[in-house]
């Protein structure tokens, strides 16, 4: 299956009635104390369910056959309450496959949807080895939060719409499975510099490019329940490698400093995960030139609530 513009073009097409176009808000740097330069933030957290990844949810439930036993999902958290809303939503089936890790808020979300949660194993690792055994044993589609051609479709329609909404010669995206950037690079494809941004405790797509191909990497760190696989997909490698200009790493305290400046300059709760572009930004392991107009993807909201004056 070929993922490029007009396959993700298509994409859209076919899953707009079930996903929310979601805002952006242009900003500067200097209202964050940075330099002033252009700034947009894609405010996909706003999206249904929290996050963007109903956009892959959809297209996998849509595009491909379901069998009578329903769907099958392995995720970290965002994926899983994706899969869980898309599949309340097409009155599909849903099994759910979570670690401990993940956030109270995303199990709850899974569960409100309806569909059947089970909490097991340590890492996103682990869930995946149950689902796997739970396809075998019941025939249900499995729906892989970033490893499927449907997901990057899906997760590629965010860069469509956020080509309409703002001009940018940088964007910013957090970096978990790849699922995301994958898409959002196959969609821009050079037009915009795509810098991907990882956790220093999760360097999944930095070791696959020093490598050469997708490799084990370490999976810790406070954003472990969404930007923490022990590898990145094969499907998005070869576009991030086309089409990624690099990847950066953040820490944990400056993810965390990024929630809160996110918090008190805009009112805007992220997840770590999607602080992690911001982190970026403050922590200066991005820097960019006067006058760039730099985009980054808020991509998820789904946690608990943070007294950020603890």
């Amino acid at each position: 299956m070929t993922i490029d513009r007009a396959a993700i073009e298509k994409t859209e097409r076919l899953i707009r009635p079930h996903v929310r176009v979601t805002p952006v808000l242009e900003t500067s740097g200097a209202e964050l104390g940075l330099a002033p330069f252009p700034l947009t933030l894609k405010l996909e957290l706003m999206q249904h369910s929290g996050s963007f990844k109903p956009r892959g949810a959809f297209t996998n439930l849509m595009r491909r056959a379901i069998p009578p036993a329903g769907v099958v999902a392995a995720s970290g958290g965002n994926h899983g309450v994706a899969v869980a809303y898309a599949a309340m939503r097409l009155g599909v089936p849903a099994r759910i496959f979570v670690p401990t890790v993940t956030s109270p808020a995303k199990i709850r979300r899974i569960r409100g949807y309806g569909a059947e949660l089970v909490v097991g194993g340590e890492l996103y690792a682990d869930a995946l080895a149950a689902s796997d055994a739970w396809v075998r044993d019941s025939g249900a589609l499995s729906v892989h939060a970033f490893d499927q051609p449907e997901t990057l479709l899906g997760q590629g329609t965010l860069a469509l719409e956020l080509e309409r909404q703002a001009e940018l010669d940088t964007l910013l995206v957090a970096v978990g499975g790849g699922g995301l950037i994958g898409g959002v690079a196959a969609w821009y494809a050079g037009r915009v510099r795509v810098i991907g941004v990882e956790p220093e405790a999760a360097p999944t797509l930095c070791e696959a490019l020093r490598a050469g191909r997708p490799v084990d990497a370490p999976a810790g760190g406070v954003a472990a329940d969404s930007l923490a696989p022990r590898r990145v997909g094969e499907v998005m490698f070869p576009i991030a490698r086309a089409h990624v200009e690099r990847v950066i790493l953040v820490s944990d305290d400056a993810i965390r400093r990024a929630q809160q400046a996110l918090w008190e300059t805009f009112r805007i709760v992220a997840e770590p995960g999607a602080a992690a572009t911001t982190a970026a930004l403050l922590s200066g392991a991005y820097v960019p030139a006067a006058g760039e107009r730099v985009g980054t993807v808020l991509c998820g909201a789904n946690t608990t609530a943070v007294d950020f004056d603890r």
